[in-house]
């Protein structure tokens, strides 16, 4: 599995996320498969945003790509910071 890890500050997380759900499609052409969002416990503008996708070039291909660059601008995003992740071992106990 693919993960992506993205930490960043946002100015209104309502407005983030109506952008961010208005993106699904986009998203999900682009080769995302599952997500979630989080939320620091004391700041609820600093949002985490843990994604499965089918390649890691098709994540950075996505996220690095101008169009995704704009949307963050339009969302409020604050400098962005995007962790590429490669599965080594998953568990349920």
């Amino acid at each position: 599995m693919n993960h992506v890890l993205i930490i960043h500050e946002v100015e209104d997380y309502a407005a983030w996320k109506k952008i961010f759900d208005a993106a699904s499609t986009i998203r999900k052409e682009a080769g995302e498969i599952s997500y979630q969002v989080l939320k620091y416990e004391q700041e609820p503008n600093k949002i985490v945003h843990f994604s499965v996708w089918r390649s890691i070039e098709a994540a950075k291909s996505f996220f690095e790509s101008p169009r995704l660059v704009e949307i963050r601008r339009e969302a409020g995003v604050k400098s962005p910071d995007f962790i590429y992740l490669e599965e080594l071992e998953a568990g349920v106990l």
